[in-house]
């Protein structure tokens, strides 16, 4: 499985260093791009550096995000090597007057592409586990950046961590826009994009960040992060989206009679699998319950491999295979 990372480092600046950084920036591009109340410098961004300036009334932040994925141009676990580019990346554009210790690590972002083999299969699974509806610690919420109808999004409600699954072919529809999408200098790019489920965990806030890693310099902080980042993105993902092949309910019901010896245990299960459409949600479902040990419930589920959320009637595919052979297959 690989996951790319994208880091985040802010640094606040008083009035006259920020005025001066940005008015560089400005004379470097000729024009920088102004977006949400933010300078955006692309200037490195083919190297895997982009510089935001926000100019806040009562802070002036500069923000450096960078992509892993565009430096090191491949998945090792190599934070020494990976931080020495990011240092000399940081030291080019700043006139070497600012290094990655001088910045804080406000936020990291965790991405994985799922092969689902079809578009069909993308829209059939954001069905699907769209019905999950809202989990425990975590909230739905809708971006502007995506179409409620191709994206799944929720936000933590006070961990600072945001887990978001799209179709990424409709998202590069959306920014390159009809007409770039149809060039053929595009047409390998779009193609690479047909058939994937994009799965992103964000760590939004330093303190969700530091409840990852206990070290306190950057560089460790980041050498820390990237060899966690699969524990980290799996932490989140487990959460969210359950264990097993997804099943018409009348399929789930005979595979947990037919598998389930246990006869409260099973009866538990079905009433499970009622109510998550009942419910609209699998945590509400789980509550709706009251039993202590719903760990329990959901750990049978998983060992037979069927999943308690099942697949609606109104959806014209059948059977969809567990999500996780198809995020370990990706490499």
């Amino acid at each position: 499985m690989y996951i790319n990372q994208i880091y985040e480092l802010s640094m606040v600046l008083d009035n006259e260093k920020f005025h001066k950084g940005l008015s560089r920036a400005h004379k470097r591009t000729g024009c920088l791009e102004e977006k949400d109340g933010e300078y955006v410098d692309r200037l490195m961004a083919a190297k895997g550096m982009t510089v935001t300036y926000r100019d806040s009334q009562y802070k002036k932040k500069v923000k450096v995000v960078i992509n892993s994925g565009r430096v090191m141009d491949y998945d090792k676990t190599e934070p020494d090597k990976f931080l020495r580019k990011v240092d000399k990346r940081i030291g080019e554009y700043f006139d070497h007057k600012y290094n990655v210790e001088d910045f804080s690590l406000s936020g990291v972002t965790f991405v994985t592409d799922i092969d689902v083999d079809s578009r069909e299969n993308v829209s059939a699974y954001l069905k699907v586990l769209r019905r999950v509806g809202r989990v425990k610690g975590f909230k739905i919420v809708v971006y502007e950046c995506f179409e409620d109808i191709d994206s799944l999004c929720w936000e933590g409600n006070s961990n600072g961590i945001s887990f978001s699954l799209y179709d990424l072919e409709s998202m590069c529809r959306r920014q390159f826009g009809e007409k770039e999408f149809k060039a053929k200098k595009y047409r390998g790019i779009i193609d690479g994009t047909v058939g994937i489920l994009r799965a992103e965990v964000r760590l939004m806030k330093p303190k969700a960040v530091r409840s990852y890693t206990d070290r306190i310099e950057v560089r460790a902080q980041i050498a820390d992060i990237m060899r966690k980042r699969k524990d980290i993105f799996m932490d989140t993902f487990i959460k969210i989206v359950p264990y097993g092949d997804y099943e018409k309910k009348d399929k789930t019901v005979e595979i947990v009679c037919r598998k389930i010896g246990d006869g409260r245990l099973r009866r538990r299960m079905l009433q499970l699998v009622v109510l998550i459409p009942e419910k609209k949600s699998l945590y509400l479902a789980q509550k709706a319950m009251k039993y202590r040990n719903m760990e329990k419930i959901m750990d049978e589920f998983a060992k037979i491999s069927i999943s308690p959320v099942t697949i609606s009637k109104r959806q014209d595919v059948r059977q969809l295979r567990n999500i996780y052979e198809c995020l370990c297959e990706r490499t």
